[in-house]
């Protein structure tokens, strides 16, 4: 492992998007960079699906060996705000990334610019306003599948930092034990997941991961209400019987020990910040290094196809 400096100012946005608006939601995602960095950050994280949000509870009208003509409209509405990666919207977080100084990493749906496929990704820019990597889903999970395309590319990308290799897995993906290894099979130091997680359990998840991988854990998740959603949608009926509150956040983060850096916190937008001391991460690989001296390549061995 490279020498890291000393600390990381990370600040892990969690807020309610503008949702089936890629254009609002473009320029909430630079007002809310350009706060974070006025308070010092170096990485700024957004959670999963950012642009234009996470349609939870909607169906768009698919059933079993069926779709319907509403349906088919919202999801319509849904693809045209969906984005072209590299596009007008990227150009915009990238210039946001360069004014503040900061890596930015965000979510977004990501709309192919030859097919109609959409792919749930992440991305993640350099200080410098460069795209690094964008991260398609590798398998979207449950119907979601009837929303987004299993990722194709960008499937394990790292990239170099000041503070070591940043990584990514979205939701669900840090489920998959081998999409683990194989990002802990790239050095990673910290681990980045923007997610739709609301939940106890996952709170337990991100403190094994953390201790697995021995890295920092970035959970970044959503806060959003129902009124978040547009009005003109045929799918009142469905948005009705969701919660007031829809997603409670819950983001935070972990250190390589899966001691909490940061409070978690619930039921609010917010920016938390915090200072990482990232020599934690090298330390805490003494006794226990995964994908080094206590990895046994002579019995266990992962091949991955990554592209």
């Amino acid at each position: 492992m490279l020498t890291l400096k000393d600390t990381c100012r990370i600040a892990v946005v969690q807020a309610a998007p503008v949702m089936f608006d890629s254009k609002a939601s473009t320029e909430k995602a630079v007002d809310l960079a350009k706060k974070a960095a006025e308070k010092g950050a170096e990485l700024i994280v957004f959670p999963e699906l950012f642009i234009p949000g996470y349609p939870y509870g909607i169906t768009y009208g698919f059933t079993v060996g069926s779709r319907t003509v509403e349906g088919r409209e919202d999801w319509k509405k849904y693809y045209d705000n969906s984005i072209v990666v590299p596009g007008p919207e990227t150009e915009a977080l990238g210039k946001a990334a360069e004014e503040a100084g900061a890596f930015l990493s965000i979510g977004v749906s990501e709309r192919d610019s030859l097919s109609a496929t959409l792919y749930n990704s992440n991305l993640l820019f350099s200080p410098e306003g460069e795209l690094l990597f964008s991260h398609r889903k590798l398998k979207p999970t449950g119907t979601e599948r009837v929303v987004w395309g299993d990722g194709d590319k960008g499937l394990f990308p790292v990239a170099e930092s000041p503070w070591g290799p940043i990584g990514s897995l979205i939701c669900w993906e840090s489920y998959m034990p081998l999409a683990r290894v194989a990002l802990y099979e790239k050095g990673v130091t910290l681990y980045i997941s923007p997610n739709t997680n609301d939940n106890e359990e996952w709170q337990s998840t991100i403190r094994h991961i953390a201790i697995e991988g021995r890295c920092y854990f970035v959970n970044c998740d959503m806060y959003f209400t129902k009124d978040t959603y547009p009005k003109d949608l045929n799918c009142s009926d469905e948005i009705a019987k969701l919660p007031e509150t829809v997603c409670r956040g819950g983001s935070c983060v972990i250190d390589p020990y899966g001691h909490a850096v940061t409070e978690t916190i619930w039921d609010e937008e917010t920016i938390i910040f915090a200072e990482l001391d990232m020599q934690k991460v090298p330390a805490s690989r003494m006794e226990f290094d995964p994908c080094g001296h206590y990895s046994r390549p002579d019995v266990l061995k992962l091949v991955v196809q990554d592209k």
